[in-house]
């Protein structure tokens, strides 16, 4: 549990479309309580539909969002460590989002996970380059794109400033 940081400016665009959009552009002309809380519960959707999308779902998840501080909200129970990682990195990877409030849960386990290793994309770099960098073996690209699957669709498709899973 805690507090992830990301880049406001990089990720999924989806408070550009829809209801999150409409009610982004109300409470913009008229910022009364009520207009940017209608704004927080659509964006908090168009994440919550997203992750759905991704094909991640935890017991109980709800998700919020808080537009003054950019910041997403996480809550529920999930069935891994690598699952729960998997929802954050989806909500933190949107544009316009700048935190993660993790108050995400894991099933217990016999065995305890590792804290979790992530890796801000930077201009210039490849899922080889990372490898290397991370495990001293380039090849080992594919550990990091399975890690991060369904978030990623190809190995040749990350961007500046995506937040990726390094497993152990």
């Amino acid at each position: 549990m805690g507090l992830f940081s990301f880049i406001k400016d990089a990720g999924e665009k989806l408070f550009g479309v829809g209801e999150a959009k409409a009610a982004e552009e109300v409470a913009k002309k008229d910022p009364t309580p009520v207009n940017i809380e209608a704004a927080n519960k659509a964006a908090a959707k168009a994440i919550a539909d997203y992750v759905t999308k991704l094909g991640l779902t935890a017991e109980g998840l709800a998700i919020g969002f808080d537009g003054a501080s950019a910041t997403v909200i996480v809550q529920g129970t999930a069935a891994s460590q690598e699952i729960k990682e998997k929802i954050l990195l989806a909500a933190g990877n949107v544009k316009g989002v700048e935190n993660v409030q993790d108050q995400l849960g894991v099933v217990a386990t016999a065995s305890s996970a590792p804290d979790p290793v992530f890796y801000t994309v930077v201009s210039g770099d490849t899922l080889s380059k990372i490898a290397k960098a991370q495990y001293g073996n380039a090849n080992d690209y594919n550990k990091i794109f399975e890690a991060n699957k369904p978030l990623l669709s190809h190995p040749d498709k990350i961007y500046p400033g995506q937040s990726l899973r390094i497993p152990a």
